[in-house]
């Protein structure tokens, strides 16, 4: 495409001749005819070495500038005699197609209405006419462009009928007719978007809810969505019915919200956000949760219901007294009851005590507690981040469990106070061969530990690690699911995801996160002295876990191989990485 110099040789190395290679025909069109410049365009795009979008777009930024050099008898014109002639290069046409339009419609958008373009509608209507036709052969979505880069309307293809040469037939709805006949075969073959458009384009409306019916009923819910905007509330209205009949309530949550149909489905609009509530709430996105209720009373008593069937008690004493919300008291009572033979409790593991640690002196004493461990669990928690397209925030607390305590490390204290201590210590218990170190789905913590306090060597490296699910492959639920069938009783996880940037944490945050490091060491020790699993039988058999242990693992030699290696397993390892703070 760039003017340069050939120089060719002969079989003695002599320069024969020089070749020079000129952009003319694409920078001057006054004498090129359409059928040759697809020509040429056709050979760049077959024999350009660029992918395939940045071949589109400097191809189109080509087109799009040969459209100002003159091309005759005008460039709409010009474009649109290269729409009719398309369809001989075959395979080619509906690539050439898009770019030609493409680049069109960016001039048209520049140049003002001319003489030209009223040229080219008329061709345009007559090409229309020939596809319909038969004898010219474009793919539909190729036609829905044609008729609206040149805005060719029904009047135009009514002009266009009566300067064909066989008048004898014409009618006066002759062009709706014809136009009416081509979208009906469309939703034959279930082209509904490029139908749907059509209508749009042409204004017909005379299709009603049938069409709407026999769109939702192919699953074709956008093109449904985009028939009924045109059509006006009345079909909005019979859409969101349709959404609902067929449980697509975000869908109909959506188009009510889009639409301000609210007062039209008050009933609707209330069910749609209860399913958006109770999805957020079974994520344990709980303060997510809470901003949607907009202060909402009838859904935030929703939330608060949700709240104490999940049991999250502290959740519904925050709720009810943030919004002064009664008459919770009594059912939370009875609730709480319910719950204490629902979930597993620290205190059915017979655990001494949970020790919080956030300065140099506990965090020796706890060091010097793990080092006399054979096996200890490992967890962690952060607080989420639901702004999209941000970074995590930094590991708050870490949590190592031996058989009879549990010790809380707040690592963000720490490491502001004591990093030094805080690298020793850790490396002294992460890096030790004596210590087996549990972890479940623990690669994800190592990569936001290693993220988080990237100046600490502790989180580099670790020795004898067993990630649990590893070693129960099968099992559902994450951790409180592998809970239920070795231990009886699964974990409330409802608290995963609440703020641990908070200080104090709550009792139940600090419950909560000593129970998930706790009921790895026991899980082990029914898995190590080979007892009879409490859910779907494994039967005596022996559980094979030892060759599960990774011996020496480093994080960061990792996430260098990752970075400097082919992008599909980056892709793989990023994704581990940012999924890392739904824990599972």
């Amino acid at each position: 495409m760039e003017e340069g110099v050939v120089e060719l040789h002969d079989d003695n190395g002599k320069i024969d001749q020089k070749l020079t290679i000129s952009a003319h025909t694409f920078s001057d069109l006054t004498y090129t005819s359409p059928l040759v410049f697809l020509y040429l365009l056709k050979e760049c795009y077959a024999h350009g070495t660029c992918k395939a979008t940045n071949k589109f777009r400097i191809l189109q930024q080509k087109v799009y500038n040969a459209l100002e050099n003159s091309p005759q008898p005008g460039p709409a014109t010009f474009a649109v005699w290269c729409l009719y002639v398309l369809p001989i290069f075959g395979l080619y046409c509906e690539g050439l197609s898009h770019l030609i339009i493409s680049a069109l419609r960016r001039f048209l958008n520049r140049a003002p209405t001319s003489e030209d373009t009223s040229k080219a509608k008329v061709i345009a209507a007559q090409l229309f006419l020939d596809i319909v036709g038969g004898l010219v052969d474009h793919d539909e979505r190729i036609v829905l462009k044609i008729l609206e880069v040149f805005d060719v309307k029904l009047t135009d293809i009514d002009e266009a009928l009566c300067h064909l040469k066989v008048q004898d037939d014409y009618k006066s709805d002759r062009a709706k007719t014809l136009v009416e006949e081509y979208i009906l075969k469309l939703t034959e073959s279930q082209s509904y978007m490029t139908a749907a458009s059509l209508l749009e384009h042409f204004s017909i409306r005379q299709s009603g809810q049938p069409f709407l019916v026999k769109m939702m009923q192919n699953k074709q819910s956008r093109a449904a969505e985009k028939w009924a905007t045109f059509m006006g509330k009345s079909m909005l209205c019979a859409l969101v019915r349709e959404y609902v009949d067929q449980n697509m309530l975000k869908q109909a949550y959506k188009t009510i919200k889009k639409n301000n149909l609210k007062q039209e489905f008050p009933d609707v609009y209330h069910k749609c956000k209860e399913s958006l509530l109770k999805n957020l709430a079974e994520k344990a996105l709980w303060d997510l949760a809470e901003a949607k209720t907009h202060g909402d009373k009838q859904l935030l008593e929703y939330l608060v219901s949700l709240a104490m069937e999940a049991g999250y008690l502290e959740k519904v004493d925050e709720l009810c007294e943030r919004y002064s919300l009664e008459g919770f008291l009594n059912v939370k009572e009875s609730e709480a009851s319910v719950l204490e033979s629902k979930y597993l409790r620290l205190d059915e593991l017979a655990f001494e005590n949970i020790i919080w640690v956030d300065e140099v002196d506990g965090l020796c004493a706890a060091t010097s507690h793990i080092e006399e461990c054979k096996v200890v669990g490992l967890d962690c928690e952060w607080k989420p981040n639901y702004v999209k397209g941000s970074k995590p925030n930094k590991v708050s607390i870490m949590q190592i469990a031996s058989d009879k305590m549990v010790f809380i490390f707040d690592l963000i204290k720490l490491f502001e106070d004591v990093p030094e201590i805080l690298d020793n210590c850790l490396t002294r218990i992460l890096q030790s061969p004596r210590i087996l170190k549990l972890g479940y789905n623990f690669q994800c913590d190592m990569r936001q530990l290693a993220h988080s306090y990237g100046d600490l060597k502790c989180f580099n490296n670790y020795e004898k690690l067993l990630d649990i699910q590893n070693v129960f492959k099968e099992a559902r639920g994450g951790l409180s699911g592998l809970a239920e069938k070795i231990l009886g009783t699964g974990l409330n996880k409802t608290r995963r995801n609440s703020d641990w940037e908070l200080r104090p944490l709550s009792q139940n945050q600090l419950e909560y996160a000593a129970l998930d490091a706790a009921a790895l060491v026991h899980i082990f020790q029914r898995v190590h002295n080979h007892s009879q699993t409490a859910g779907p039988p494994e039967g005596n058999d022996k559980i094979e876990w030892k060759s599960h242990i990774v011996r020496n693992l480093q994080v960061k030699a990792c996430i260098e191989v990752v970075t400097a290696g082919h992008f599909e397993c980056h892709c793989v390892l990023v994704f581990c990485f940012y999924t890392g703070f739904s824990h599972g």
